[in-house]
């Protein structure tokens, strides 16, 4: 649904209001200043706009689902006014009523567009490149998975895809919240409704509009507001007892001010009072109101809650679980370390033309490693593949060059084992990660003589440190890591983010970490972290399941009950922090809400408070409940990755396992 769409279905109800605030000028001037045949029309104009439709809805929702509706405690009110001969007041009454209805609409609306407005952010057509090389414009609507499209600079991206030539930079803060441009090469993801800045690129679409990452966000943001949270099924369930009993004691308190002998205008005039005073309005509309705008915020930060029960789970959240591969770190292997016997770059020339020849993920770092150090492959030829093992063939020489893991240098009789490994470094490799066993060593050899090795591993993300330690500023009680990874590879990953190594859990398979979930789940409420269809189960094992990254697996993403759509993990802090903020929020509104019904009602039973009087507290009150959820809107999510936020009580980190060179392979 469009904005416009949105704006067209609020006029009837904004022509009403104008109708009612136009009704009820005349009554007032008739009554105050004119004193002329102005003020029945205006009555009755406040009574048909204002109050004719509120009936309706009322008697409507009484007769469909049996439900007493809160909008029929006003009509009763202002009816009961008006036979008493105070129909100025009862006017009073349904004005505001409406007036502060439609505002409520127009600020709960402005919520939901936050999101909708998405929408409008996709483009209408694309540029497709045909097989023989033509450009076409044609709509996004005709896109198919393995086409190419061309980005000119200022273009929106028509659809998820990868970027198979050039390079620019990308706005992506209508999907991922990121605030500075996104640079953009070939291999690299783009989303839909994101914008290219700068540079031509040439993007393979990888998923239909239908599929498309827009497409996702909206389901899952119509599907959250549809979900009720935990705090608005209570709202519900005591705005429909309470109005009932509103109902059942002004009817008593009328029976019993009667048989005091009070005057029966004075008796019906009080009840009507208390009937207004003891409506929950504000009581009901203060959690939806601020469950609605954290979920906007947070959508417009590029974090989707699957509805407001997970918002309000996550700031119960006192244990964070994370997967480490491809949630903690990049999952992409990088060289992090090369020691070669003679010279280094002959060497990896040799071992980049080798692996020119295999698609293994180490294999790709160790030709990306050669390629950004400008060293060109050595031509290889005769290439055989030995599986779990390594690979080989023939140098431009005739002899036989091998590459591969400790099982292939047996193989080949260059065993690197102790003895060999101490004849190896007094040949020149010393390198610490020979003695380690917490990356992946790729050792290259001719014949029984090894020439080097590299060390492969697996990287921590930029943004983990600096997103795990915002979490323990805000008082997380425990940050643990879930690996399949061998424990070295998890103590080394864990030394360089601050884990604790008893917090530290490796070997493990999809089952143990659902066991590991439900223990810690004894202790307190725990968020799962991942994003691999291995991570699926503990994902729905966990009060809060967290699916990393837009490319995230799509089981873990129906599997998790928020969704990251950036893999900045300082956006994880920066939705704990909002979650926090909304139960606040709620807290503040119930507080407030059931606070002035109770001094209404004082009044109107102790007091005599006039019903203008207690019009004014009680719209007055439920706009400003309203208003209090909406400042949420005023806060999306950022990265949280900078330190504390003025005024969070500074928190001890984690012990640190003790540090190893280098880091771990997947």
């Amino acid at each position: 649904m469009t904005q416009k769409h949105l704006g067209v279905a609020r006029d009837p109800m904004a022509l009403l209001t104008g109708a009612t605030l136009i009704g009820m000028a005349l009554a007032a001037l008739d009554a105050f200043v004119l004193h002329g045949p102005w003020g029945p029309g205006g009555l009755a104009l406040v009574y048909l706009a204002g109050g004719v439709p509120t009936a309706w809805r009322a008697l409507r929702e009484l007769w469909r689902d049996r439900v007493l509706d809160i909008d029929l405690l006003m009509i009763v009110a202002a009816l009961a006014a008006a036979a008493v001969g105070a129909a100025l007041e009862g006017a009073v009454l349904l004005t505001l009523f409406d007036l502060s209805h439609t505002l409520e609409q127009r600020a709960m609306g402005r919520a939901r567009r936050a999101v909708q407005a998405l929408m409008a952010l996709r483009p209408a057509s694309a540029l497709r490149r045909g097989a023989d090389g033509a450009v076409t414009e044609v709509p996004v609507g005709d896109l198919r998975p393995g086409e190419v499209v061309i980005l000119r600079p200022g273009a929106g991206v028509p659809a998820d895809g990868v970027v198979i030539e050039g390079e620019g930079s990308l706005d992506e803060a209508t999907i991922t919240g990121e605030s500075m441009p996104v640079h953009k090469a070939p291999g690299g993801k783009v989303f839909e409704a994101t914008v290219n800045l700068n540079g031509v690129l040439a993007v393979r679409v990888a998923r239909s509009v239908e599929d498309s990452t827009v497409a996702r966000m909206i389901e899952l943001v119509t599907r959250a507001q549809h979900a009720r949270a935990p705090s608005e099924r209570f709202s519900d369930w005591f705005g429909q007892r309470y109005t009932v009993a509103v109902l059942a004691g002004s009817v008593l308190a009328l029976l019993a001010f009667l048989a005091l002998g009070w005057d029966t205008r004075d008796a019906f005039y009080r009840a009507a009072t208390l009937l207004v005073a003891a409506s929950p309005c504000a009581v009901v509309i203060s959690v939806p109101a601020a469950i609605l705008s954290g979920l906007a915020a947070a959508a417009r930060g590029g974090v989707l809650f699957k509805g407001g029960a997970a918002l309000e789970m996550l700031a119960d959240v006192e244990t964070f679980a994370f997967d480490k591969t491809g949630t903690l770190t990049t999952g992409k292997a990088v060289v992090t370390a090369v020691e070669a016997r003679d010279d280094e770059r002959e060497f990896l020339s040799l071992l980049a033309g080798l692996e020119a020849q295999s698609e293994h993920p180490i294999a790709d770092a160790i030709r990306r490693h050669a390629a950004e150090r400008g060293i060109v492959p050595a031509p290889i030829r005769d290439v055989v593949s030995l599986a779990s093992a390594g690979i080989s063939g023939v140098d431009a020489r005739g002899a036989e060059l091998w590459a591969g893991n400790r099982r292939m240098a047996r193989q080949q009789g260059a065993d690197p084992d102790d003895s060999a490994r101490a004849d190896l470094q007094h040949d020149g490799l010393q390198h610490d990660f020979l003695h380690e066993g917490a990356q992946t060593i790729i050792w290259l050899g001719r014949g029984t003589r090894i020439l080097g090795a590299v060390a492969v591993a697996d990287r921590p993300r930029e943004t983990s440190a600096e997103g795990l330690a915002a979490l323990r500023r805000a008082g997380v009680g425990t940050i643990a890591m879930m690996t399949g990874d061998r424990r070295a590879v998890g103590l080394r990953i864990g030394a360089e983010l601050g884990f604790d190594p008893a917090d530290i859990h490796a070997d493990l398979l999809p089952e143990d970490k659902v066991r590991l979930v439900g223990e810690l789940a004894a202790h307190g409420r725990v968020a799962f972290v991942g994003d691999g269809v291995n991570d699926a189960a503990a994902l729905a094992r966990a009060d809060v399941g967290i699916a990393m990254g837009a490319a995230g697996s799509d089981v873990a993403l129906q599997a998790a009950d928020v969704a990251l759509l950036s893999d900045d993990m300082g956006r994880l802090a920066g939705a704990h922090r909002l979650a926090r903020r909304t139960r606040r929020i709620i807290r503040q509104n119930l507080v407030f809400s059931v606070g002035m019904m109770v001094v209404l009602v004082a009044g109107s039973l102790f007091f005599a408070l006039p019903l203008p009087l207690a019009v004014l507290g009680h719209e007055g009150g439920t706009v400003l409940v309203v208003l209090n959820g909406l400042r949420l809107l005023a806060d999306p999510i950022r990265s949280d990755r900078t330190g504390a936020r003025k005024g969070d009580a500074p928190q001890p980190t984690a012990p640190r396992a003790a540090a190893t060179p280098g880091s771990a392979a997947g």
